[in-house]
């Protein structure tokens, strides 16, 4: 199954979802004493491996982190080569002065906001989802 392509499908059915808790990017030089069930994301860059994951996990593992997320998935299944879904929705956010930071999995997009902002993307996301793609137009 290879996910919906149609921007306005995709906008009209994402569904935005607030999972519960703090999420933070940790980096680290290895994942061998990172428990597996713990991560949400990780990827390996040059400088080490980043990891998502809870904050109460990062601080059991005295792990350093700067920010403080949230985390939003939407629910429609995107297709991993679907225009133009990332970019609408990061527009709308970034006229509101919310940055966001996005992992592209195989059937979902997931949006980490930072948590103070958290009630104010749901909201942006909702509307766009409502309104359709030229809701916030460039």
């Amino acid at each position: 199954m290879n996910g919906e392509t149609n921007l306005s499908t995709l906008l009209k059915n994402m569904e935005p979802h607030l999972y519960e808790g703090e999420f933070v990017f940790c980096t680290v030089p290895s994942i061998d004493y990172i428990d597996l069930q713990e991560v949400i994301g990780q990827f390996k860059e040059e400088e080490g491996i980043t990891v998502i994951i809870p904050r109460s996990y990062a601080d059991s593992q005295d792990l350093p982190y700067s920010f403080v997320a949230s985390w939003i998935k939407l629910k429609v299944h995107s297709s991993l080569d679907a225009v133009g879904l990332t970019a609408a929705f990061s527009t709308a956010l970034a006229k509101e002065g919310i940055s966001c930071n996005v992992v592209a999995a195989y059937y979902h997009d997931h949006i980490f906001v930072n948590k103070s902002d958290a009630s104010r993307a749901m909201d942006i996301l909702k509307r766009l989802s409502g309104e359709g793609p030229d809701l916030f137009a460039v």
